[in-house]
């Protein structure tokens, strides 16, 4: 409080004229209130906290009057903070003891950063290469020296990063990364990610999700560091074959768990899987050989049959070979069958939206790019025999007793047709797996190829790589639930593949969609992406495809809930109940870029429903469509 007065006196001890004076006291609006004159009028008044005071001409009653004043108000001042400090004192305890408490569980949990916390679940040979306590908003990788993932994450949350190597036998060993989000962020959650082809390399772009979802991330090398065409280390190499084939995955995941267990002192609640193409045949294995190691797995058009589809790929490519053959399709022929496929296939579900949603429907017509029909341009259309090379890349393969052997490539997946059909030679992913994986025989000659290379790949199983086990009781008797998808315009993995194995289960299991959901994925390419001209619907929180959005990228950019990310979905049915019936997948007007804006969503329906427009609505987005 605070006051000023007039003088109450002249200079020379004579009483001044009587002024009229304000005195105000206090702070208003921050400024400090001072006296006011008002000429010399006798009466006189004072106001404290909004009271009217009586000021008197005595100056020793008025001053005394005043100290009263301030007494008072001192008064209500004090029993005020009388109040209020012992308030204050108790939120500022409590914030106090609250940072106290969380204080040494930072403090540890930093200090558990350290190769010394893993020491007593390390197996015997078994050794820490790297450890770091990465910050918030940090990059983090190995960089090119991870020859198949060179792309670091980056705008990670703080986590702990480990590197492990393991022993795997006496000549072989393999190596993963662990991300360990900071508590108190971590959600008592698990979640291993997968490779891709023949990779070898820790998946570092698509472990980071998992620490954005708040879960404890793992991949693994596969036991060894190459590309994913790159199969020349398989040579000779039966050891290294198994750790690629499933050990490398199941071994990490044991010890991967172990440790996350001790650097929380918590057990896991929840494990979970995501991986496409090789990661979705690696996801399947797991769960056959190892019932008990996730709860959920998320299951991208999976090359479960490798023994198959991998010598079949020979066959596949000799199918458009030698490149000088009559019956030869270029690149260019790809993009116009393509053209004519988007044409004459987009309404076979009944909505023209240059989305073929329906291959198995569509009645192609090749009299409409064959050469010589009317009214066909002679300088874009096909011959009877390039008619015939097409014809062999979208069937079936059978075996004499006409069991399907592998499938063929569907109506839409013809953008991609250059991965397996476009080289001089068939694609590595068969030459190579012949010569290093099923013969260890560096110069066997892809033109020998016949079916009975197959014939010995599958009995033998270089590997024993192949997830071919149908019976998944186990794993359901536990609880677990599978979500598989797979894009119909996938150029590499045939997306009947997929198909074959869900209807394989069924003739075994009978009815599963209460733990085993198949989505279907109009327009998307493999594991991701989806041709220009279509810009479908695509990205839905699968292995892949964050990365390939953005290095920082997780779940669906805008739409990070279970509606949109299947992955949250899957966790929604594992640990709520809740089926996982659909998921909205979106696209956006530049298909990688999503500050561009949402082009387009759609939700993807669980098999044997699909997507059907209302006949009204707006076709690009979600509302008008319903699962039927």
């Amino acid at each position: 409080m605070t006051a000023e007065w007039m003088p109450l006196g002249s200079q020379n001890g004579t009483r001044s004229p009587r002024p009229e004076v304000t005195l105000r006291t206090g702070k208003r609006g921050g400024q400090l209130l001072r006296h006011e004159h008002h000429g010399e009028e006798v009466r006189r008044h004072g106001r404290t906290k909004g009271r009217d005071v009586a000021v008197d001409d005595n100056p020793l009653r008025n001053r005394q009057r005043w100290y009263r004043l301030q007494n008072i108000t001192a008064t209500q001042k004090l029993f005020a903070m009388g109040l209020v400090l012992p308030l204050l004192w108790i939120f500022w305890a409590l914030a106090v003891n609250q940072a106290e408490a969380w204080r040494p569980f930072w403090k540890s949990h930093h200090a558990k950063c350290v190769a010394a916390t893993f020491d007593h679940v390390l197996p015997v040979g078994a050794t820490i290469e790297r450890i770091d306590h990465v910050l918030a908003g940090d990059t983090y990788g190995e960089g090119a020296a991870d020859i198949a993932y060179p792309t670091q994450p980056t705008d990670l949350p703080e986590l702990c990063a480990v590197t492990v190597k393991v022993p795997s036998s006496s000549s072989t060993s393999f190596r993963f990364g662990l991300f360990l989000p900071m508590p108190p962020h971590w959600k008592a959650k698990f979640l291993a990610v997968g490779n891709g082809g023949f990779a070898g390399g820790i998946n570092w772009l698509d472990m980071a999700p998992g620490a954005h979802y708040g879960m404890a991330a793992l991949s693994t090398d596969t036991g060894h560091n190459s590309t994913t065409m790159d199969i020349a280390w398989a040579l000779n190499q039966p050891e290294k074959k198994t750790d690629w084939g499933w050990r490398a995955l199941h071994r990490s995941v044991e010890l991967g768990k172990k440790m996350t267990e001790a650097y929380y002192a918590r057990r896991i609640k929840y494990s979970y899987y995501n991986g496409c193409s090789t990661g979705g045949r690696q996801g399947l294995k797991e769960v056959q050989i190892s019932p008990d190691s996730f709860d959920g797995a998320l299951i991208g058009a999976p090359s479960w049959y490798p023994a198959h589809i991998n010598p079949f790929v020979n066959k596949f490519g000799m199918y458009n070979l030698p490149v000088d053959d009559p019956k030869h399709l270029s690149t260019g022929d790809f993009s116009m069958l393509a053209k004519e496929v988007q044409k004459q296939c987009d309404e076979a579900d009944g909505v023209k939206d240059n989305i073929v949603s329906a291959p198995w429907l569509c009645a192609f017509d090749f009299r409409k790019i064959q050469c010589g029909q009317p009214g066909v341009n002679a300088s874009a259309c096909l011959t009877d025999l390039q008619i015939q090379t097409a014809k062999n890349v979208y069937k079936n393969d059978y075996s004499p007793g006409g069991e399907v052997v592998n499938t063929g490539l569907d109506f839409s997946s013809e953008e991609q047709w250059y991965i397996l059909l476009g080289g001089t030679e068939p694609s590595k992913y068969g030459t190579s797996y012949v010569k290093y994986f099923v013969y260890d025989d560096p110069d066997w000659d892809w033109h020998t190829y016949n079916d009975s290379v197959l014939e010995y790949a599958a009995r033998t199983d270089p590997g024993q790589a192949s997830a071919i086990q149908f019976d998944l009781s186990k794993f359901r008797r536990r609880g677990g639930k599978i979500i598989l998808h797979h894009g119909l315009a996938d150029g590499l993995v045939p997306p009947r593949g997929s198909m074959w194995y869900y209807n394989k289960t069924v003739q075994t299991m009978g009815k599963i969609d209460d733990f085993f959901t198949f989505f279907q994925i109009p327009g998307m390419q493999h594991c991701g992406g989806t041709p220009s001209e279509t810009n479908a619907p695509w990205n839905m929180g699968g292995a892949f495809q964050a990365g390939s959005m953005s290095p920082s990228g997780w779940s669906v950019p805008g739409f990070k809930d279970s509606k949109h990310d299947a992955l949250l979905a899957l966790m929604d049915w594992v640990e709520k109940g809740k089926p996982a019936k659909s998921v909205i997948a979106t696209t956006y007007n530049s298909p990688t870029n999503s500050s561009t804006g949402v082009y387009r969503q759609r939700p993807i329906c669980a098999y044997p429903k699909s997507a059907k427009w209302d006949g009204k609505g707006d076709q690009n987005k979600a509302s008008s469509w319903a699962c039927k």
